[in-house]
């Protein structure tokens, strides 16, 4: 294994787990969102300083994505163990079957040689950023200077949840045209 700069960012997003679900279950959820926040940060941070230090390797391409989805799909699950809803539910059900579709889409395809016709696209970056959001507002879920936190977030899951139906179906039929 290589160990550089972005494969550490990466590792420390993966780190980073078990102490959103400590101060989530502590009742600390500044902490919680704070720490999710900047785990989110290191997921633009990695790519970025593979890219301009030329550190992109094997081991970072499979590490980045799976740092990723945990990350999420931990965050989906507290906010579901809190909330009981229906409708947040469907959502995190929405997001995790989407993740566990494309990576296996992504897996075909690389073994039958046409990878690059699922490569993350625009849309994919954009509902990244509005679940990352929704995630830290959820995970704080109160109001902030009168700001109010939770809708917000609640609006923002609602947003990410259609771009994440609407990117997987943007993945499912790239990968499909002749």
């Amino acid at each position: 294994m290589i160990f550089n700069l972005p494969i550490f960012l990466t590792l420390l997003r993966i780190l980073a787990i078990p102490l959103v679900i400590a101060f989530f279950f502590v009742g600390y959820p500044l902490a919680a969102s704070t720490t999710f926040g900047l785990a989110g940060v290191t997921d633009w941070a990695d790519g970025y300083y593979a890219r301009k230090l030329g550190l992109e390797s094997r081991f970072g391409a499979f590490l980045d994505p799976v740092a990723d989805k945990l990350i999420v799909t931990v965050a989906l699950l507290l906010i579901v163990s809190r909330e009981a809803n229906m409708w947040i539910t469907l959502a995190a059900c929405l997001i995790i079957g989407r993740e566990i579709i494309i990576s296996a889409l992504r897996e075909w395809m690389a073994e039958v040689g046409q990878r690059s016709k699922v490569a993350v696209a625009n849309l994919g970056k954009i509902k990244t950023v509005a679940q990352i959001f929704a995630l830290i507002f959820l995970l704080y879920n109160q109001p902030l200077f009168g700001f109010p936190i939770r809708e917000a977030g609640l609006i923002l899951l609602a947003i990410a949840t259609i771009l994440t139906v609407w990117s997987m179906i943007e993945y499912l039929r790239s990968a499909f045209k002749n």
